[in-house]
């Protein structure tokens, strides 16, 4: 077991109706200014940005707002959310939406209250010493972002997709309504489910230290996801369903099921980040596409965390032989991918890339790792490349 730092300052506010406290909660923030960020046209629709808007009204909190932000967030929608902050003396953001708003508001917030280009965080030249308080009212169960230290954004000059952690960014609230994520279509429930899984499983498969705490909740958390997204599939206004998998989104993804470990092996999100950068393609479905190709590729070096996920999540026969238990539960996930419509290699994510698209990926990638990265098993850019090619 290694050390580790625990910390999770997001107060979190859940169940039926609580975006209606967005007004007190922002009010006790003590902020002048806030800037509404949201994405697309949903938001509007179900007009729960008009009833955000009033609960501000009422406590006389001013606001501007940002629309825009798309799955796989722009660089160009943070610098004119940066821009505006700046303009018009934003000093709180609120996030409306999934990860995707969420991320790009953690940007904004970086560059607004940091000199100098704010890709130079996600592009590792230097750090960020200050961000803008971020609260956040959450539609779509996935990425974790409502608690976490982390956001991920795309440059569109060269589709360079990176991602960037710190404790600043942690948003001062979670308003989590599992209501609000009813409307969603099935696939993007399924994307969700399959981020919050890879989370998880990121730091679940590691050589670096574990605790077994730490493993017992990681597998419960998997298990459940798996049920309830099975679930949801029949019965997508199952309101137990949604909580569940709402609650296991942030646990996923809040630090809590790494304690103990190196912090995990995060291959697999290197991967995709490039597959998603140049493809534009949904988060979870591209991590499904390459999770099997790259268990297949790691876990001899990783054989005592396969076996145990096998048998303790994935529920596999006991056969004896740890090598045998591993695939068999790598296979078993991938059953489960296919049953609530993921795919399971390149070719079924709808993405063919040429061998030199690849060549272009895993050299980004091996990049954006520091030339070699991974816990399960230390991957370098020729082994990246090889996954690439296998995933398809």
């Amino acid at each position: 077991m290694y050390n580790f730092q625990y910390f999770t300052p997001t107060k979190v506010v859940f169940g039926k109706e609580t975006e209606n406290q967005v007004g007190e909660l922002v009010k006790a923030c003590g902020c002048k200014k806030v800037l509404i960020h949201y994405g697309g046209g949903s938001v509007v629709r179900s007009g729960l940005l008009d009833r955000v808007k009033s609960k501000l009204d009422e406590k006389n909190i001013n606001y501007v707002e940002l629309g825009g932000a798309v799955p796989n967030p722009r660089l160009s929608l943070v610098y004119k959310g940066i821009e505006l902050a700046k303009k018009e003396g934003v000093d709180f953001i609120l996030a409306v939406g999934g990860g995707s708003a969420i991320d790009s508001a953690k940007a904004i917030g970086y560059g607004a209250a940091n000199e100098g280009d704010v890709w130079d965080f996600y592009d590792y030249k230097r750090k960020a010493e200050a961000c803008l308080p971020i609260g956040v009212i959450l539609t779509l169960s996935a990425t974790g972002s409502e608690m976490s230290d982390s956001s991920v954004i795309t440059k569109e000059e060269g589709w360079i997709k990176r991602g960037y952690s710190s404790d600043l960014c942690r948003p001062v609230f979670a308003i989590m309504n599992p209501e609000l994520t009813m409307t969603l279509p099935a696939y993007q429930t399924s994307c969700g489910c399959t981020d919050i899984m890879m989370h998880t499983m990121e730091r679940y498969f590691t050589n670096g230290g574990n605790m077994e705490i730490t493993d017992s909740i990681a597998e419960g958390l998997l298990r459940t996801v798996m049920a309830n997204a099975r679930i949801l599939m029949d019965k997508p206004d199952d309101y137990d369903a949604r909580a569940e998998v709402m609650w296991a989104g942030s646990i996923s993804h809040n630090g809590m099921t790494g304690c103990g470990s190196d912090g995990g092996d995060w291959m697999c999100h290197k991967i995709e980040h490039e597959i998603g950068g140049m493809f534009d393609v949904a988060h979870g479905a591209g991590l499904a596409a390459v999770w099997g190709t790259w268990a297949r590729y790691v876990y001899e070096s990783c054989i005592s965390r396969f076996n145990k996920f096998a048998l303790n999540v994935m529920k596999v026969e006991d056969t004896g032989d740890d090598k045998k238990n591993a695939l068999m539960g790598i296979e078993a996930l991938e059953k489960f991918f296919t049953q609530i419509n993921m795919p399971i290699s390149l070719k079924e994510l709808g993405v063919e890339p040429t061998d030199d698209e690849i060549a272009e990926m895993a050299e980004k990638c091996a990049v954006a790792c520091g030339q070699e990265g991974g816990s399960a098993r230390k991957l370098k850019e020729s082994d990246i490349k090889e996954i690439y090619m296998r995933a398809r």
